[in-house]
């Protein structure tokens, strides 16, 4: 389009121009790619700065000064936090900031293995269920009667019939979160099967499972994504309560739930040894909240803030 201006002298008589407007509304701005993301969703940049954070120290933490997490020191036993020891020593003298730092690799993988596992499954039964309506009465009451189970009490069963090891956790906490997401999926399906793309798709006779990949499992990548993250905050809080009750982990593996359950005898003389454990399960679970906030304000277009 190009910009034409009309003489006032070659307008006909009685016409004249109108006079431009003010502009009222500021021009949108379209942020893209990752900085727009962060610039216009803080609370992404402040979650994954802190969940990236935990996880180098994770990955790192044999090269942060800290000794080896089992070793038995008795003389050294119940010792303050102070230069030798920066969160002190427990009821057998382990460092407690060795543990602590060490125990982050069980929380984080435990939670992102659990919520990779229980999306892929849930995502699978989700859309069978949504679009396949003679399997949806079959799955989604076997998911019912899942859910109808506690999600601890569920995990504890499980853990009760296995013998305890950081794999075990993993798939009783897995099978505990499945109906959650298989009923988040379907109930997108069930929106989906319903547009006119699916009628079209169907009316051209294209196969079921090309419709499901092709039309149906794109549009439930964003709920999934945000779902994800509550469940592996949800893991890393129900891998804790095991430990912390003896149904989790072995006593002999460092992890945030066994060292709470080791110092709660002494919470009111030596805290601690239940603090800086729990202080770092708090921030942790609430990196993967505010992430999980950020990512559901970015991919939900009625919540954008820049329109």
């Amino acid at each position: 389009m190009t910009d034409t201006t009309v003489n006032p002298q070659s307008l006909p008589a009685g016409l004249v121009l109108a006079p431009q407007l003010p502009e009222i509304l500021r021009p949108v701005k379209i942020r893209r790619g990752f900085v727009g993301l962060m610039r216009g969703h803080p609370t992404v940049a402040i979650g994954g700065a802190l969940l990236l954070t935990l996880v180098l120290i994770a990955v790192f933490a044999p090269y942060l000064g800290t000794v080896d997490p089992t070793a038995l020191a008795p003389a050294k036993r119940t010792r303050a936090p102070s230069a030798d020891f920066w969160f002190g020593t427990d009821v057998l003298g382990r460092d407690i900031y060795s543990r602590v730092l060490f125990g982050a690799r069980v929380s984080l993988t435990v939670g992102l293995s659990v919520a990779i596992f229980a999306s892929a499954a849930g995502l699978a039964i989700g859309m069978i269920s949504g679009f396949i309506r003679w399997a949806d009465g079959i799955l989604m009451r076997f998911m019912d009667g899942l859910m109808s189970i506690p999600p601890i009490l569920l995990a504890i069963a499980l853990m009760a019939l296995t013998r305890g090891s950081v794999g075990n956790v993993i798939l009783a906490i897995t099978i505990a979160e499945i109906p959650r997401v298989s009923r988040l999926v379907r109930s997108v399906v069930l929106s989906l099967r319903e547009q006119p793309y699916v009628d079209a798709a169907v009316a051209c006779g294209t196969r079921t499972p090309m419709i499901i990949l092709r039309h149906i499992l794109p549009n439930t990548v964003a709920p999934m994504l945000v779902q994800a993250t509550y469940i592996c905050a949800s893991a890393m809080i129900t891998e804790a309560i095991l430990s912390f009750i003896g149904a989790g982990t072995p006593p002999t593996i460092p992890s945030w739930g066994n060292i709470m359950a080791e110092g709660r005898a002494l919470w009111q003389v030596k805290p601690y040894i239940v603090f800086f454990p729990a202080a770092f399960l708090s921030v942790t679970v609430l990196a993967v909240n505010l992430l999980g906030d950020g990512l559901r304000d970015a991919l939900d277009p009625r919540m954008a803030k820049s329109l």
